[in-house]
């Protein structure tokens, strides 16, 4: 490694090079000026070659000194985000899990404080994100997804089957609540990405033309926006479930339609999570368990 440039020297050359300026360079790594002049001499030193034209009392970059600034940018942004992954490794006492945000929220977070209270040396950190995470990019631990299944690279779980319900809070409109199916299409809907059309087909209705709302694609905002007397809406039971034990919202009617994609739980295989993960898992499995004799 003996042709290896210092790296204050790199970090010098590449802030000059990309802020044209010494002194630039020199406020940007909170270094003198001089230093900064000194660190691409020495650069210039050992390539042999001209980085910077002076002229008059600026510089400019010379073509060498641009196609090699583009390689060391390059090479220097790979060393941060090589950092960054190293430094966003879980640790042994840390689960971290990948979550949908509306899953996280109305379905694990409640029953989190029992895992917690039964491996108190692990800490869980939740990565919510309607995205699908890569769980080794990511240095994920474990991931809670909707889908078809069968991802690559990792091992999967299937946890249960969904189905969406019309769900009201109590007082919404005064408390004179929508009980038939045609009742309840006809009502204030708050529209999300679910389709009502599984549910009109179970329930033997026709929604008829799409109507003007409120719509968004969050479902913690749409149930927001239901405990808060605005409208009903079409959500997966497990959003709904504990929020209707605590009377919270209330479901309308009895009418309840598959949804299209379970719950898994998928794992990167990785020796040094292993053993969290073999608890957060047996801990998950009992409590959907649990979960699903509640639906009995």
């Amino acid at each position: 490694m003996s042709m290896f440039p210092p790296l204050t020297c790199l970090r010098s050359f590449e802030a000059t090079s990309r802020l044209g300026s010494v002194s630039l360079a020199a406020k940007e790594l909170h270094v003198t000026h001089s230093a900064v002049s000194q660190q691409i001499k020495v650069l210039e030193a050992m390539v042999g070659l001209t980085l910077f034209v002076r002229e008059g009392r600026g510089l400019r970059v010379s073509e060498d000194g641009r196609l090699y600034a583009l390689q060391i940018r390059k090479a220097l942004g790979d060393i941060v985000e090589a950092t960054r992954l190293i430094q966003a490794q879980p640790k042994t006492d840390e689960l971290v899990v990948a979550v949908l945000p509306s899953f996280g929220r109305s379905w694990l977070i409640p029953r989190l404080p029992d895992f917690q209270q039964r491996y108190p040396h692990i800490s869980v950190r939740l990565q919510a994100s309607l995205n699908i995470s890569n769980l080794h990019q990511e240095s994920v631990d474990v991931g809670i997804r909707m889908g078809e299944g069968e991802w690559e690279g990792v091992e999967q779980h299937r946890l249960f089957h969904d189905e969406v319900i019309a769900v009201a809070a109590p007082h919404f409109n005064g408390g004179q609540l929508p009980r038939t199916p045609q009742q309840i299409i006809d009502s204030r809907i708050i529209f999300n990405t679910e389709s009502w059309l599984p549910w009109c087909e179970v329930a033997g209705v026709e929604m008829g033309e799409q109507r003007k709302g409120l719509c968004s694609n969050d479902s913690n905002l749409i149930l927001e926006a239901v405990r808060l007397g605005q409208g009903i809406a079409l959500e997966r039971r497990s959003l709904v479930h504990d929020a209707i034990a605590r009377g919270e919202l209330v479901q309308l009617g009895d009418v309840s339609a598959p949804y299209a994609y379970p719950y898994w739980l998928v794992w990167p295989p990785r020796e040094s999570s292993e053993a969290k993960q073999r608890a957060f898992s047996h801990w998950l499995f009992k409590e959907v368990e649990i979960y699903l004799g509640q639906l009995s």
